[in-house]
């Protein structure tokens, strides 16, 4: 049952994914992108990381669909059809799934109980973190905001920045086109 869960998950990522390649409506594209971090969030979920799930369904699902439907709103709703295909990239791509697919050669296999992961570090953590935090009972709050803390530091200042370039992107130019026009001709109306 579990790997039927799995291959269906699986297999509208694809299917989404294709039909967001495939769009020219941008406004279609955006939703689909939702859809597909609403099913990225459930795969997630069934792989017992509930903390990555919730954050894929706020901030891909969430955040991210709104900030894009605030640029499409700047920026307009379609895109013109490609007339030839780009060999470059098209072959970018594939060469960098190709060297993705072949750096998970040398993972664990799934739920293995011998995988690095489920050996070294739970057991240290779980058996010093009462000594390590002065006493916190919580090991979660214990594992993330001080054995992780660089990483959570580091999570916490891409998000920032990410919210700073978009904020800076979506930026309206107080200054029209139409007053430098107006100068332009000012300037050209005194030169003659």
């Amino acid at each position: 049952m579990s790997l039927l869960i799995d291959f269906s998950i699986l297999a509208f990522l694809v299917v989404t994914a294709v039909t967001i390649a495939r769009l020219r409506d941008l406004w279609a594209a955006i939703m689909f992108t939702g859809i597909y971090s609403f099913l990225s969030a459930s795969w997630m979920l069934v792989l017992d990381a509930p903390d990555v799930a919730f954050t894929e369904a706020a901030v891909g699902a969430g955040i991210s669909t709104v900030l894009m439907l605030g640029t499409l709103k700047l920026t307009g709703n379609r895109i013109p059809r490609l007339k030839r295909i780009r060999v470059l990239p098209l072959v970018l791509v594939l060469t960098t799934g190709l060297i993705l697919g072949y750096g998970t050669l040398d993972m664990p296999h799934f739920a293995d109980p011998q995988a690095p992961i489920h050996l070294h570090p739970s057991p240290s953590f779980v058996e010093r973190s009462l000594h390590d935090m002065h006493g916190l009972p919580n090991i979660v709050t214990s594992i993330l905001a001080s054995y992780r803390g660089y990483d959570t530091l580091g999570e916490t200042t891409v998000v920032l920045t990410a919210g700073i370039a978009v904020m800076l992107i979506l930026r309206r130019d107080k200054t029209p086109s139409s007053d430098l026009v107006g100068k332009d001709s000012t300037f050209g109306a005194s030169t003659k």
